[in-house]
Formats: C-alpha cells, sequence, structure tokens
C-alpha cells in the first residue's frame, strides 16, 4: 500500500498534567512523525474541553509549522461558522506566506462545542445557524484571489479541505471540487455513504479528480492484548464527553477502576469496535481492509493514548508496516 498516512492532533490533556505540558507534547509528535515519514500533522478545534488542548488552533498551527521542515501541517478543522471568513482568511494567508507549499486549510461546519460556547465565541444569537456554509466557503475563498485587498490571504490560498461526518460537507466538497476528509474515528456507520455521495457529486474546481481522505482511530501496540489496554483510557473519556462530563484523558488506573454499568460497556466496546487497534498483524490486516472498502486516497490517523511514549510508539509501528520514509514521502498533495 502506496497511500500516504498523516496525523490528526487533539493535543490531549492527560489527568495530572497541563494544557503546556499538552502542547509541548503536540510539538514533539510532530518533530518525531515528520522524521518517521507521515504526510501531514492536522490540528483540530475543538472549545470548552478540558481534556483537548487544540481550541487556538490557527495559532497552534504556526507553532508546528516553525519546529518541522518538511511535513504539511494544517487544521483538522476550523470551525467556520464561529469565525469571520476574513479573519480565516487573513490567519492562514500568514501562514502559508511565512511556510509556503506546507499548510492545509480544512474546514468544518459544526461548531465543535456546546451552544453557550458557540455564542460566546459568534458573539451574536444570529450568527449560531450553520445555514449558510457554503456562502462562508466561497467567501472565504474569494478573499484569497490574487485581485484581493485582503493582506497577506492575497495569493495566499492554502489546499482548501472540507470535513465531515454525514453527507453535508461530502456533496458541497464534490460540487465546489475540493478534496474531502470524512471523520471515520466518530461516524463510521455514515463512512462509505458520505465517500460515495463526495465521489457522484464531484465537479472539477480546485481538484481534477476527487480525492478523499477518512480520520481514523488507531491504537498499535506489541500485541492485541495491550493496545486494548492503552485504548481504554480514551473510550472513558469518549463515554464521559458523550454523558455530559467531558474532563481530562484518565489514568489507566482510574479507568480500571471505573464502575462501568452494563450499558455504559456496550457504549465502549461499540467505541472500541470502530476502530483499527491490535499488535502490529492485526493493525496491518484491519487497516488493509478498511482502506480497500472505502477506496480512500490518504488516511489520517488520531491516537489517543495516556502515556506520550506509548503514543509516539504506536505511530512508529504504523510507520514500519507501510514503510514510510521521511525522504520519499510526498511533498505535494491535494
Amino acid at each position: 500500500m502506496s497511500l500516504p498516512f498523516s496525523v490528526l492532533d487533539l493535543a490531549p490533556v492527560v489527568s495530572g498534567a497541563t494544557s503546556g505540558d499538552a502542547l509541548r507534547n503536540t510539538l514533539d509528535l510532530a518533530r518525531r512523525t515528520e522524521a518517521l515519514g507521515f504526510h501531514r500533522y492536522w490540528l483540530a478545534e475543538h472549545h470548552t474541553m478540558p481534556g483537548i488542548a487544540s481550541s487556538a488552533t490557527s495559532v497552534l498551527i504556526g507553532q508546528v509549522a516553525a519546529a518541522t521542515s518538511r511535513i504539511r501541517v494544517g487544521s483538522g478543522g476550523v470551525m467556520l461558522p464561529n469565525h469571520a471568513p476574513m479573519v480565516v482568511a487573513e490567519q492562514f494567508g500568514t501562514l502559508e506566506a511565512l511556510f509556503p507549499g506546507r499548510i492545509d486549510l480544512g474546514l468544518g461546519r459544526a461548531p465543535g462545542t456546546d451552544q453557550a460556547t458557540a455564542r460566546a465565541l459568534r458573539r451574536s444569537p444570529e450568527a449560531l445557524s450553520v445555514d449558510d456554509f457554503p456562502e462562508q466557503v466561497i467567501e472565504l475563498r474569494g478573499y484569497f484571489a490574487e485581485d484581493s485587498t485582503v493582506t497577506p490571504a492575497a495569493g495566499n490560498e492554502p489546499p482548501v479541505w472540507l470535513l465531515g461526518s454525514s453527507g453535508y460537507s461530502a456533496r458541497l466538497a464534490g460540487l465546489l471540487g475540493l478534496p474531502f476528509a470524512f471523520a471515520h474515528h466518530f461516524s463510521a456507520e455514515n463512512t462509505l455513504p458520505a465517500l460515495a455521495l463526495y465521489r457522484d457529486s464531484f465537479r472539477p474546481g480546485m481538484l481534477d479528480a476527487p480525492y478523499s481522505m477518512i480520520g481514523v482511530s488507531v491504537t498499535a501496540a506489541e500485541s492485541d492484548e495491550r493496545a486494548r489496554e492503552l485504548a481504554a483510557p480514551q473510550a472513558l473519556a469518549f463515554l464521559r464527553l458523550r454523558t455530559g462530563r467531558p474532563g481530562k484523558l484518565p489514568t489507566p488506573e482510574e479507568t480500571a477502576a471505573h464502575p462501568y454499568t452494563p450499558l455504559e460497556r456496550q457504549m465502549i466496546d461499540a467505541r472500541l469496535a470502530d476502530q483499527v487497534m491490535g499488535g502490529p498483524e492485526t493493525v496491518k490486516r484491519q487497516m488493509d481492509a478498511l482502506v480497500e472498502k472505502t477506496g480512500v486516497d490518504e488516511v489520517m490517523v488520531t491516537t489517543q493514548v495516556f502515556d506520550h511514549a506509548d503514543r509516539i510508539r504506536s505511530y512508529e509501528i504504523l510507520a514500519g508496516l507501510y514503510g514510510l520514509k521521511a525522504e520519499e514521502a510526498p511533498a505535494t498533495g491535494a
């Protein structure tokens, strides 16, 4: 398999640690995955979540790009309804001017938070609708035109991606001729329909042909049993988020001691079932099957484990399985 592999990072804040610790780990992981041959390093916008430190996404992208030299760096994504399109254009035009050919602008239409926080971000109840997302995307791209008066956006448009977990952004990405990234890691049941809709809707635009990527949760370890142990804390963190109790990524000890109800066990088993998880042979078999089933052009991997060294090791195992090499990794792409 020769398709590119990339990284999605939420800058996880683990129990007993600080946001500063999480952000320093992000810079370290970016350097290490660049050396391993991963193609992109994307950061996700979430707000008011104690376990996620990547909320100031454009600021962190600049830090990661400055700390690396080859890997593409971008947003997975910027939640466009939270921001004035012109401000996003200025931010990413600045990034593209500083790091030409290395920046990606991934856009989402969800708030990435609760309604109260969305209202605080947007400053007006009238701005809470996402119905004008297509118009926002078109407005944003217009600021990057060569004849735009918006500096430094003018002439510095990075590749624009649409992100989604349903069919809405899939269809829009196809109609606008943009690359599309689907959140398989938390909406696996919608993956195949959304990818089919994207390909069926595609019209040449920024791209001449469709280019699709899926985000996949991967936990690779030395054995299947060890991988399941490492994945357990993020499954508990997801459970707490779904039940309105978001927090930092729990310790393995806290995870083991949690008094799971039968329903909670069922929710966690369902969560883990959609992941690529196991020892090297299991990960290779599951990943190959997923890529064959989806027909995607690229895979973006997110790994949420408690210990930073275990997270690095997971990416090392994946890179070894697919022969990634920094000097041979694609320098350009969708």
